[in-house]
């Protein structure tokens, strides 16, 4: 026994001496990688035309600190560190109240900008350029819909709350073109473009990028939607709000429908409740459907709330961070920052986001890795942070064609820009909807409908192969429509599928 115990010891004594020397080794070697990276950026600065210089400096200088932050931080986290939420933390939207006096609506209006994220393409649905020119309801866009809105809500209170377009290198020049359309409309639109951070070589993890005098564009990318507080900052767009007496910024991506301005969320984080001071940020989440597994969702970790993405997930708890009973809220992406605050996190170097490693495989056979951030993960970085359960309503994304035929369908109906879920649909929640990969891109989606089906009554459809749908038809309860390989299956003019299977060639089973 004593000697067993000895060897136990050992044993313990030399892991411990292992590890030391294995910490202090990638201590080391991430230290060399840091110096290794300034000298690079260093070097790349001297190609820069002198028109550029300060530019070059000031976005260089944004993706060292970001490559610094990569190689300290944690992959994922301490899943033992996972605290339950206080209470308060996450607040039901019914206890905001509202408020319906006009004159007090219009006074906080005019403390409010809304600000898009319009800096991607949609090249994932087959489209070029800006994804926000894409048509989604009776030939108009995400930016109609978007400038619908907002000129709604300036006519209706008599304010002039401005629209803020964060573009990418990607979509600025064809937002700018696209916006000239707009002239006549009583909307102030500003614009900047985020960061444009060097594309990292997977085994070397140094910039693919030789010359900053050039224009190849692969060689660069937009570090994801946390990259917005630093760039509105070095835009001088938020001085310049701060300064016209704004208060708040609402945030959300381009191609959510359902992120229109709530007056209920504006009036709480303006006039909080008594005891309560306003919160600097705050998050909209909602309840998990089995299409949210894989969404980001709030924790208290280390005594602050904080955004947990699948990617800093431990991968023998992916499982768990899945599940609705535990976690049961993700985030939409719609997010209310106090611009003061967001100014004195940014100027204090106090934004704490979590570095997502982004994995590309390019044109050109090189493997890099792009460095990002989520702009949620900012929520740690904030006092009094909160998060509030919106209906689901709020969160109305297109991502797949999947997403834009039920925005497209008679599920919902649009008013000034605004879509709300149809009146005649018996029960609130939407239906689960898979078009195969035949539906992958809009054109090909759009030439497969001969018109949108009805789908007031649908619950689940699934579409695979190759499916083409006449006009007039009806889908309702469970319908899955499945052609085999080499089949061809045309749904006639007219047709009403209600929980049906259909596979072969139009063969029609009871489901």
């Amino acid at each position: 026994m004593a000697q067993r115990h000895v060897s136990v010891g050992c044993f313990s004594t030399f892991s411990e001496a292992e590890a030391k020397s294995s910490e202090e080794w990638k201590t080391s070697t991430k230290s060399e990688a840091l110096s290794i990276m300034e000298a690079e950026l260093a070097a790349l600065l001297n190609t820069s035309p002198d028109a550029k210089l300060d530019n070059y400096k000031t976005e260089l200088s944004g993706f060292r600190n970001l490559f610094a932050r990569f190689l300290r931080a944690k992959p994922t986290v301490d899943w033992s560190k996972i605290e339950p939420l206080p209470e308060g933390a996450i607040r039901p939207y019914k206890s905001l109240g509202t408020v319906s006096a006009k004159d007090i609506i219009a006074a906080q209006l005019r403390k409010l900008v809304v600000v898009k994220l319009n800096g991607g393409l949609g090249t994932s649905m087959g489209c070029k350029g800006p994804k926000s020119v894409i048509s989604v309801r009776n030939d108009l866009t995400f930016l109609d819909l978007t400038m619908q809105q907002i000129q709604t809500l300036n006519k209706t209170y008599g304010v002039d709350v401005p629209l803020v377009l964060m573009n990418s290198f990607n979509t600025n020049e064809d937002t700018s073109k696209v916006l000239k359309k707009y002239s006549n409309v009583k909307v102030s639109v500003h614009t900047f473009s985020q960061s444009q951070y060097p594309r990292i070589n997977r085994e070397t993890l140094l910039p693919i990028v030789k010359s900053l005098d050039g224009d190849d564009n692969e060689c660069w990318y937009p570090p994801g939607h946390g990259n917005f507080y630093e760039a509105f900052h070095n835009s001088g767009l938020l001085d310049k709000f701060i300064a016209d007496g704004k208060e708040y910024c609402f945030l959300s991506n381009i191609d959510n429908m359902g992120a229109t301005v709530d007056l209920s969320i504006l009036n709480f984080v303006l006039n909080p409740q008594a005891e309560q001071e306003a919160p600097e940020f705050l998050m909209e989440v909602t309840d998990k459907t089995r299409a949210d597994v894989k969404g980001g969702t709030l924790i208290q970790y280390e005594g602050r709330l904080m955004l947990l993405e699948i990617a800093q997930v431990p991968k023998d708890y992916v499982d768990e961070f899945k599940s609705i009973s535990k976690f049961r809220i993700f985030n939409t992406n719609n997010l209310w920052a106090k611009l003061s605050a967001m100014k004195r996190v940014v100027t204090e170097n106090k934004l704490e986001m979590e570095v997502i490693v982004n994995p590309k495989h390019l044109d050109r056979g090189l493997d890099v890795i792009q460095l990002e951030t989520a702009a949620g993960a900012a929520i740690k970085s904030f006092r009094g942070a909160v998060g509030v359960n919106v209906p689901r309503s709020r969160f109305l994304p297109v991502k797949k064609t999947s997403d834009l035929l039920l925005l497209m369908s008679n599920l919902y109906d649009i008013d000034n820009g605004s879509l709300t879920l149809s009146h005649q649909r018996s029960f609130p929640t939407t239906p689960l909807v898979k078009l195969g990969s035949s539906f992958d891109k809009v054109k090909d989606y759009l030439g497969r409908f001969n018109g949108i089906p009805d789908l007031l009554e649908l619950d689940h459809l699934t579409v695979s192969g190759d499916v083409w749908f006449g006009k007039d038809v009806s889908l309702k309860g469970t319908v899955i429509i499945i052609a085999n390989h080499g089949d061809r299956i045309d749904i006639p003019p007219g047709s009403i599928l209600e929980n049906k299977i259909v596979s072969g060639n139009l063969r029609i089973l009871e489901h």
